[in-house]
């Protein structure tokens, strides 16, 4: 049965004979009217089915989908997601070791994850990677100061980017080159990092109370072989390694990194997300 004899049953012969068109451009204005309305958050997550449908390991996504996603985090605001800059995760106390940050859980599959970590003034995540995932990011409100890396793959054969240290130093060190050193503040474009590029290691710090939203595609994954491993890194020139020949005026650029076990400047405590919930469909 039609919409016109849907409509006549309900409002007689006369409204039956509507036209065709001026029907169909009030349904169009009913769907865009629906579609105003769906949360940003919602439209987050759909949109994230669409672009990590195909998400595994090493993934990333077309450029299309990527400038899509981008635009879709770009709009999200904090009321979005139900934060204001006054709530307790954002506060400190004098009896805390060290600042603790919240994590905000709003989905996860085995495609991607959404969360937030929300972040008191002087708040660190420390240096940690993301293998083989591409990671959306959007500061939502406040100042962060970004520091990342990318492992150094381009330097020719001879030239050596592991050192092993001696024993009381720890585990092997990797070169990374610096990819970003900056403070940022809301309102800013979202961010993203890639499996090989792009600052796949990194590590924030709260200038101020911030609130930042992780799109990770996929997510973290100890069985898939995607473990998150944290770093302490070293300036260049606190070693050497015979072969490796940097520019001096490029040396400030390059690091090395070594993994860590002690996680003793890190507490993380996870909480209800109390925004707007996610409809599955």
């Amino acid at each position: 049965m039609g919409i016109e004899r849907t409509l006549a049953d309900r409002k007689g012969r006369d409204f039956c004979e509507l036209p065709r068109e001026t029907i169909a451009s009030s349904n169009s204005r009913r769907n865009r009217r629906r579609q105003r309305k769906k949360p940003p958050v919602q439209k987050l997550f759909e949109t994230c089915k669409v672009v990590f449908a195909s998400a595994g390991t090493g993934f990333v996504p077309p450029h299309e989908d990527i400038d899509e996603l981008q635009s879709v985090l770009d709009g999200i605001k904090p009321e979005d997601v139900g934060l204001r800059p006054d709530m307790p995760y954002f506060r400190t106390s004098a009896t805390q070791r060290v600042p603790r940050i919240t994590y905000l859980h709003i989905y996860e599959c085995e495609k991607f994850s959404m969360g937030i970590f929300c972040l008191p003034p002087s708040g660190v995540i420390p240096l940690h990677n993301h293998p083989g995932m591409t990671v959306f990011s959007k500061l939502l409100f406040g100042t962060m100061h970004i520091k990342s890396y990318d492992w150094v793959v381009d330097l020719p054969p001879e030239s050596p980017t592991t050192i092993k240290p001696s024993e009381n130093q720890g585990p092997e060190m990797r070169l990374a080159k610096v990819k970003v050193d900056a403070d940022f503040t809301a309102p800013c474009n979202p961010s993203i990092l890639y499996p090989e590029d792009g600052g796949n290691l990194h590590c924030f710090t709260a200038v101020t109370a911030c609130a930042v939203l992780d799109v990770l595609g996929p997510p973290y994954s100890d069985a898939e072989g995607r473990h998150c491993t944290y770093y302490h890194n070293f300036p260049f020139s606190n070693f050497s390694a015979d072969g490796l020949s940097i520019p001096e005026e490029e040396k400030n650029a390059y690091e090395w990194l070594q993994e860590r076990e002690e996680l003793e400047d890190l507490e993380v405590n996870g909480k209800m997300y109390n925004g707007p919930k996610i409809v599955e469909s």
